[in-house]
């Protein structure tokens, strides 16, 4: 009989189901978009019950698919958008409000405050994170002051917090399991990454009582088991990871000074820094990769807010073309940019910046500029987004990288990831299964129920493409120079 691990890949944009067999070959995989909302500018929403139906709708798709029964399943293994906040009733299990995603910038000023009350220190040096709206602990905050008789109801224990694993789960095993891993727990600003506990003076800062918070276990480990879906009734629960941190593991870039970069919906470069929690001096993150075993292993992290969700943009918002990956196309019928630079902070600037008051500029509009350099100028800011970063964590890691392991929906560009070898001056190497996030989690909840070690996993991972520097470094100096120009001026723009 053979073995497979069923993994969901809970993401901004869509919910995914992925079959995997004991080898690690994709079996079968099916996607269901939800619905976005945006009731204020700078807000986004999704509605968290619809997030249920379609895990629930694609669990079922991919098992019909792939043939695959349940007794063929040893596993279930989730991955995860980190930092977007559900807030439910224990009883019911109804959210209070929909959840908040972790692109929203509504606590922006609230956030402000903290800092200016002295707090980032502390918080620092406790999880790692910096003070900003993309973290779990400003979002619950929010519903907690926001939403009639919440905090009320919170503090007789009547609610839960979560991030979309939290949620899943819980639905999955109706109410038996609260639970997150470390990795989604350590992107809250509520968890204590050296102690591994929630922290009575983080909950404190933020006003937040600890009964609304999960049990926190590892990443690999056997949870309990799925009673709510008869297709995988009995199944256990055996893999946890926030998504960038599950693409690292499934890049298998488990030695220390291995990087990724993940091009999804936002842009998320991650570098292992083994069992050492290193706090940057540039303004990166400093996070939990994975935890196996009682083994934590730690990374650094760039995260960049618009990644192809800049792609997105253009597709529906300003119809460019009808699929996005139509934008590599349209971006080659011209040879450059015609001197177009693209600031994609629609949501404000991430990593190294941390500027919520930003907003996308579009400088060197000529009448000569037509779609197609607005096009090549929005693929580009990608790379330049992710360059800033890869400069940033050199300078805290005082090392060079001299490969990036790339994955992510967008990252099937070659013309984008071309312009990322070339301004970056680094080897970038796209592996030959794109669903690294999906497989990663995956490896994790194998690992957990002995279906492969770790020096078995590490040989299953394959290169599709390598992507090396083509240009002079003079050319690029000069892109450059007005890249950083033009994020200058984006800046602050909201007062």
């Amino acid at each position: 009989m053979k073995k497979c691990v069923l993994s969901i890949d809970q993401s901004t944009t869509a919910t995914k189901a992925v079959m995997f067999d004991q080898v690690g070959n994709l079996v079968a995989q099916n996607n269901i978009d939800h619905k976005k909302y945006f009731p204020n500018p700078g807000w986004v929403e999704h509605d968290p019950e619809e997030i249920y139906r379609n895990t629930k709708q694609a669990i079922c798709n991919v098992i019909e698919t792939s043939a695959v029964s349940k007794e063929e399943i040893v596993a279930l293994a989730i991955t995860n958008q980190r930092e977007t906040t559900v807030v439910w009733d224990r009883k019911t299990g109804k959210p209070v409000f929909n959840a908040i995603v972790w692109q929203d910038r509504r606590t922006a000023d609230y956030c402000l405050k903290l800092k200016e009350a002295g707090n980032e220190k502390t918080i620092t040096k406790k999880t790692g994170l910096l003070i900003d709206a993309y973290f779990s602990a400003s979002k619950i905050r929010w519903i907690l002051d926001h939403v009639d008789g919440v905090r009320e109801r919170a503090l007789k224990g009547e609610l839960a917090f979560g991030t979309t694993d939290t949620w899943i789960i819980w639905n999955l095993t109706n109410g038996a399991l609260h639970i997150t891993d470390v990795s989604n727990a350590s992107r809250t600003m509520l968890f204590n990454i050296h102690t591994l506990r929630w922290d009575d003076e983080l909950l404190q800062i933020f006003g937040i009582p600890k009964s609304l918070l999960p049990d926190v276990v590892a990443s690999s480990h056997i949870n309990g088991t799925v009673t709510d879906i008869d297709l995988i009734h009995g199944v256990p629960i055996a893999g946890i990871a926030g998504d960038q941190q599950a693409a690292l593991f499934g890049q298998m870039c488990t030695g220390e000074g291995m990087a990724k970069c993940t091009y999804g919906t936002g842009c998320f470069l991650v570098m292992n820094t083994g069992t050492k929690a290193i706090i940057s001096n540039n303004r990166l993150l400093t996070t939990i990769g994975w935890q196996i075993g009682n083994k934590v292993t730690y990374a650094v992290e760039g995260s960049v807010f618009m990644g192809g969700a800049v792609i997105q943009w253009l597709r529906d918002g300003l119809e460019f073309f009808k699929e996005a990956a139509e934008s590599e196309e349209l971006a080659g019928q011209v040879e450059d940019n015609g001197g177009v630079v693209f600031v994609p902070s629609l949501t404000g600037l991430g990593a190294p910046h941390w500027d919520p008051y930003a907003r996308g500029s579009i400088f060197g509009l000529t009448r000569g500029t037509t779609k197609a350099h607005l096009t090549r100028a929005a693929l580009e800011s990608i790379s330049f987004q992710v360059n800033d970063v890869i400069e940033t964590m050199k300078k805290d890691s005082g090392e060079s990288i001299p490969q990036l392991r790339v994955d992510g929906g967008a990252a099937a560009n070659n013309l984008m990831l071309q312009f990322q070898s070339d301004i970056s001056g680094i080897e970038l190497v796209r592996s030959t299964n794109v669903e690294t996030t999906a497989l990663g989690v995956a490896y994790l909840a194998g690992l957990a129920v002995g279906l492969w070690t770790i020096e078995e996993l590490q040989g299953k991972w394959h290169v599709d493409r390598v992507f090396k520097p083509s240009v002079e470094r003079e050319d690029t100096l000069k892109l450059l120079s007005q890249w950083t120009k033009a994020v200058e001026r984006t800046k602050h723009w909201i007062d």
